[in-house]
């Protein structure tokens, strides 16, 4: 296509393009917007080296014309000016996320990096969004998903989004390392599975946290498993003696963090029991154990009979913190289990939350698309028999709209030579395409969406950190009202155009669809 625009002359002109999704995804009403900073670092690093000309060369016909090459090997995007919303801001459909000005080959050329760095990244970040929602804000939630992620690059940008989008830590090292994410994680089964007995242990020693005195772990909490049998109710024979093992293993190599998988053999037979024996075992030496994770079985039912049993020990002993040891549980877990669990009731303090975050697997793809807007200062018009893929022409700005409550009332698309909207003043507001849909607003507060983030071949916004966009994100989502995020039946959030945008899209709109003609 590039060099269909290079061959008839069309190249240089100057185009202008919008970045936008059509509709919200996970049948919700709201869309978390993210991968900006990508884009922008991809726009300030674009050019073709020797190497990928020469593979152009052999992909393109021989009739090719070399002065096409020469063009390629001196293409930049100095002459691109990128606007876009805030990353972490919350989006709506048909309001361009990106808007980029000019030359037409230049700008066709950045479509399909532009669209894969902003499809799943926006996507897996309202995904993440949802499960904060669901979970409620005093849950942990973990990302657990390198393991089923599509590829490592998309293990890493799941745990970047998963961030942003409002997840307290992750399983990848690497993500730790590069984005400065906190790092989370258990032991496997595997581990507790290596251990047959308590024999096996070469190193049971432990020295207490202020360094004054060495127990035996092992010993110890062998002690405890039997001391613990009445109070919590168990035969300390049914009991895994190599579940046992593996705990003191663990906990020897991490006092600080002993947090258990439990569920091994049996989680109240074996390892809760088990997990227990430790804990007092470690509690003797100055150490407090953190918790223990649920990969199995009826999580709601199972964190509560483990909550109670943490509360008998802590009542028994005196020991307040006990009882809020921390319960970790896993497990295939989505969104609905979690509505499902708050239903029933649980006592989970953190999940960990691994394929249904990561792969999306409720709704792969966003479908964002990338639509010429205007070329050589001229609208231009997409059609369709579908009303929602009717495209709006032309440049436009965008601001949202907010009401006394604080609450965001409507996103709202006007031309860049209409007077900008101003807080307590009237403005109408229309349906893009429905006429009868139209109401006044007077809005408490308004804010421009676009910012100019790149020109001349540069970024010129600060670009601000993960943190800073995650907390961008979280005040976003405040200010939309909760039954546009509830996941039932959510109330769709409205994106309207001014009248004299209405006018203009219906003009262009009759101007070129074809009038049929009856016989």
């Amino acid at each position: 296509m590039a060099y269909a625009y290079w061959k008839s002359g069309k190249h240089n002109e100057p185009a202008v393009f919008d970045l936008l999704f059509r509709k919200n995804p996970f049948q919700g009403e709201f869309t978390v917007f993210a991968g900006l900073e990508e884009c922008l670092k991809f726009l300030r690093n674009f050019h073709y080296s020797s190497a990928d000309i020469d593979y152009i060369r052999r992909v393109l016909p021989e009739t090719t014309e070399e002065a096409f090459y020469d063009y390629l090997a001196n293409l930049d995007t100095k002459d691109v000016t990128v606007y876009a919303i805030d990353e972490g801001m919350v989006v709506f459909p048909k309001v361009p996320l990106i808007r980029l000005e000019g030359p037409l080959s230049v700008v066709q050329i950045l479509e399909t990096t532009l669209l894969n760095l902003v499809n799943y990244a926006s996507l897996v970040a309202t995904n993440a969004a949802r499960f904060r929602l669901a979970a409620g804000p005093d849950k942990i939630l973990l990302e657990f998903g390198l393991r089923r992620a599509q590829g490592p690059d998309g293990g890493l940008s799941a745990s970047r989004y998963c961030y942003i989008g409002g997840f307290d830590g992750t399983s990848n090292l690497l993500a730790g390392k590069l984005f400065g994410i906190p790092v989370k994680g258990t032991h496997a089964h595997a581990f507790v599975n290596s251990y047959n007995s308590l024999e096996e242990l070469t190193n049971k020693e432990l020295r207490s946290k202020d360094g004054t005195k060495t127990l035996d772990l092992a010993i110890e909490s062998v002690k405890w498993r039997d001391k613990l049998a009445p109070i919590l109710t168990y035969l300390p024979s049914e009991a895994s003696a190599g579940e046992l093992a593996a705990f003191v293993s663990y906990a020897i190599a991490f006092p600080s963090g002993f947090l258990c998988l439990v569920d091994t053999y049996d989680v109240l037979k074996s390892g809760i029991p088990n997990f227990c024996a430790v804990a007092m075992a470690l509690n003797e030496l100055g150490y407090r154990a953190t918790g223990i994770r649920l990969d199995s079985g009826d999580l709601a039912y199972l964190s509560v009979r483990v909550r109670h049993m943490f509360e008998r020990i802590a009542t028994e002993y005196d020991i307040p913190w006990f009882c809020k040891l921390m319960i970790v549980a896993s497990n295939d877990i989505n969104e609905d289990t979690i509505h499902s669990l708050n239903h029933q009731g649980h006592s989970i303090d953190s999940f960990g939350i691994g394929t249904h975050l990561v792969t999306c697997q409720k709704q792969p793809a966003l479908g964002c698309v990338y639509k010429l807007a205007e070329v050589n200062h001229q609208p231009r018009i997409k059609l369709s028999e579908d009303i929602d893929k009717i495209t709006m022409p032309g440049r436009k700005d965008a601001y949202r709209l907010y009401g006394t409550d604080g609450n965001a009332l409507v996103d709202l698309l006007l031309k860049p030579d209409e007077p900008p909207v101003a807080k307590g003043k009237r403005v109408l507001c229309r349906h893009p395409y429905q006429e009868a849909k139209r109401a006044y607003v007077i809005p408490a507060k308004v804010e421009a969406l676009y910012k100019c983030y790149f020109k001349d071949g540069e970024i010129c916004q600060t670009l601000p950190s993960l943190d800073e966009i995650r907390s961008r994100m979280q005040e976003s989502l405040m200010t939309i009202r909760m039954d546009h995020k509830r996941a039932l039946n959510p109330t769709p959030y409205k994106v309207s155009v001014t009248d004299q945008l209405y006018s203009f899209i219906h003009d262009l709109w009759l101007a070129n669809a074809p009038i049929g003609e009856l016989s």
